[in-house]
């Protein structure tokens, strides 16, 4: 059992337990209707596993018909557990803490709790057409509709059927949450061009409405400021209705990653405690989800106080002066120290009628109530965390980087209906840039190495591509040496396959090699070859450069992907998707944003290959917008691709189609403080044998007789 410090009194947790209605938006929030079908809700796992196989085995009606079932039912379940929590919220309200302590005071909250739980639980089982439990499903389940993966499966029956602007529809709405898959892109364009329509629509079925920010932003540019008044307006009442659902989602089960639930012998106000911070947390970061487009990793940026600060202006320019000051106002509650809308607000009063104080004219109440929330919410966790024994940073959520280029300001005393009105950055930050200086073409070090391409060959930035690293006789011992030590998935947490489930992905590092060398599971001089032609790679990429630095390991991994049988033919995938390898490309912004999870401190990387007998498998930059390719790589043994690691050059790696591709995968960092530990475990274990080698001399002993 976890050692505790502190745990909060139940009285003190509970309140927040299931806000009030009216703080997730606006009094007026829109509610949505549910599409009843007859006869109890079919478990939308079941209906994509039949839909599955029902395309594997080539009933493509069938395939459909369950897959779009399974679509259906998946999207009525959310909408039935978020009706089912609001009607129970409203029904069962949780009573304020008694003003005096005494014997029984907490249980008229637990007889609300008690109430809103059994009305939840007959709530879902009525709608349902039975208990709830049928409709848990596994997390690869879920992962798998949150990735939009039966949208992959019907583009494909469609096209079987003949319906093609359904398999434009399903390819496009996949390719939204995967930007990656070229393959997809590609399909669309074939599909609009069979359908001899170039200009048809794509459809995203799974789009949310409250991106309709997004063309709010487009007539924004076109200065067109009733229509984007419109487009924000609709963009917020969707986005509170959005976050209600968001937040009731979260309040299903959780996982505890410490302890196995079951076996948790906690008493009551730990569990309650345990269970209710996890919900909290996942409720407050609904503010990062609703702001993260479909396949991407980082949200936008700044992205609900955004909406005020467009409105401010565009309600200016239309002459509602009250309007936009209440939105200026609105965006104060985010930034208070933004000098730009401050001296808009002065201005704005200074634009009102004589009638109206200025004082009497607040922020909009929607957003007031909202921020009012937010800061409860971590002020809770934050006591939470620190009296729990738990880890908690709050993240900036309204953190701004940069802003539009005319900033809304308004000065008084200029003339803004005959003021220029310039366009605007929607706040991101910069993509990274390389902070040193571009060179390359430096000598190769070492003899017979064959140069083939520079950057400027390879259509990019510090790029190169060399030939020859490795002899034949090395390649054949590398490849017995990844045949004896590798495991399945060995560096991505075991995992069968990191990137791809129709490849058999293997992997080792160095140490390990070296390990398995001295354990004598393979030959300790070819173990040591491939530490020595890790080091000969650093070598040559620290030279070419030009660096003027010291260029140390991050990581060094040895790695192989094989194309599994009976699962080929109808690779859409990629075997890596294109990436960066220091940043979180965001390829419909054309940015990289370096920041974590991406390994921020990784300056060059390098790609080694040992073979050339399998299909497919070659090696591609593309531009930032994942689609475009800029250069194609075929590897071959001995042939080495090096680049520096960030957005600049995105890449990765077509599907491996037939047979077993092998290369060593290398990641450089000029910081010695992101050194890779295996690699210094590894030097140590070199060092130790050049010192035994070195005595053996000596000694003139023969390293034979010591077998």
């Amino acid at each position: 059992m976890r050692e505790r410090i502190w745990a909060p009194p139940l009285l003190l947790l509970l309140p927040l337990l299931l806000p009030p209605p009216l703080w997730g938006g606006p009094p007026d929030s829109p509610r949505r209707e549910l599409e009843l079908e007859p006869g109890p809700l079919q478990p939308f796992d079941l209906l994509y596993a039949s839909g599955a196989a029902a395309y594997y085995s080539g009933d493509y009606e069938r395939a459909v018909r369950d897959l779009e079932a399974a679509l259906r039912s998946h999207r009525r379940l959310r909408e039935i557990r978020t009706r089912c929590a609001r009607h129970c919220a409203a029904r069962h309200p949780l009573p304020p803490p008694p003003p005096g302590e005494g014997p029984g005071a907490e249980l008229p909250l637990f007889r609300s709790l008690l109430g809103r739980a059994r009305c939840y639980r007959s709530c879902e089982t009525q709608r349902l057409g039975g208990p709830a439990s049928r409709h848990r499903v596994s997390e690869d389940v879920r992962s798998d509709f949150q990735r939009r993966v039966p949208y992959n499966y019907l583009q494909r029956a469609y096209i079987k059927l003949n319906q093609l602007e359904k398999a434009v529809e399903a390819a496009h709405t996949f390719f939204v949450a995967n930007p990656e898959h070229m393959e997809m892109q590609q399909n669309i364009e074939n599909y609009r061009a069979t359908a001899g329509v170039e200009a048809l629509q794509l459809v995203d079925r799974e789009a949310k409405p409250h991106m309709s920010y997004n063309a709010g932003v487009k007539h924004y540019e076109a200065d067109d400021f009733e229509m984007a008044i419109r487009h924000f307006e609709q963009a917020l009442r969707e986005y509170f209705v959005e976050d209600t659902e968001c937040r009731t989602l979260c309040e299903g089960p959780q996982r505890f990653e410490e302890y196995e639930y079951l076996g948790y012998k906690a008493g009551l106000y730990e569990a309650i405690a345990d269970h209710y911070m996890q919900v909290l947390v996942c409720q407050h970061e609904c503010v990062r989800e609703l702001a993260t487009r479909p396949g991407r990793l980082s949200p936008i940026e700044n992205f609900l106080p955004l909406h005020y600060d467009y409105l401010q202006f565009a309600y200016y320019r239309v002459g509602e002066y009250v309007k936009a000051l209440e939105c200026a106002k609105a965006y104060l509650l985010c930034h208070p120290d933004d000098e730009d809308v401050l001296d808009n607000v002065d201005y704005y009063e200074s634009l009102l009628d004589d009638s109206i104080d200025p004082a009497s004219i607040e922020a909009r109440e929607d957003l007031t109530m909202f921020v009012k929330r937010h800061k409860l919410e971590s002020e809770l966790i934050k006591s939470a965390a620190e009296g729990l024994g738990f880890s908690y940073t709050e993240p900036n959520y309204w953190i701004r980087y940069g802003g539009r280029q005319d900033e809304n300001r308004v000065p008084s005393g200029v003339n803004v209906e005959g003021a220029e009105v310039h366009g605007f950055s929607m706040g991101k930050k910069l993509s990274p840039k390389i902070d040193r200086d571009l060179r390359e073409g430096g000598p190769l070090l070492y003899e017979n190495i064959t140069f083939v391409y520079n950057s400027e060959q390879l259509n990019g930035t510090q790029r190169v591509l060399l030939d020859n690293v490795l002899s034949e006789e090395q390649c054949r011992e590398l490849h017995s040496v990844a045949s004896g030590i590798m495991l399945v998935g060995d560096g991505y947490r075991g995992k069968t396959s990191p990137h791809t489930p129709n490849e058999k992905f293997e992997g080792a590092t160095v140490l390990k090699a070296l390990k398995s060398g001295y354990e004598g599971r393979v030959p300790l001089k070819s173990a040591r070859l491939f530490y020595d032609i890790s080091e000969k790679a650093r070598r040559i990429v620290e030279s070419y450069f030009m660096l003027n630095s010291t260029l140390y390991f991050s990581y060094t991994h040895m790695v192989c992907r094989t194309a599994l049988s009976g699962q080929q033919d109808r690779r859409n995938d990629l075997s890596h998707p294109i990436h960066a390898d220091n940043c979180l490309l965001d390829p419909e912004a054309n940015e990289c944003w370096k920041e974590p999870p991406a390994y921020t401190f990784r300056d060059y990387s390098a790609l080694l290959y040992m073979n050339d007998d399998f299909e497919g498998g070659e090696f591609i930059f593309t531009e930032m917008d994942a689609k475009t390719v800029t250069a194609s790589i075929k590897p071959k043994c001995g042939r080495m691709i090096s680049f520096s690691s960030g957005g600049e050059n995105p890449h990765g790696v077509k599907a491996v189609t037939k047979g077993k591709r092998c290369a060593v995968a290398l990641w450089f960092t000029l910081d010695p403080l992101y050194r890779e530990l295996e690699r210094i475990q590894a030097d140590e274990v070199i060092a130790i044998l050049d010192q035994e080698q070195q005595g053996k001399h000596e000694l003139n002993i023969n390293p034979k007789d010591e077998l």
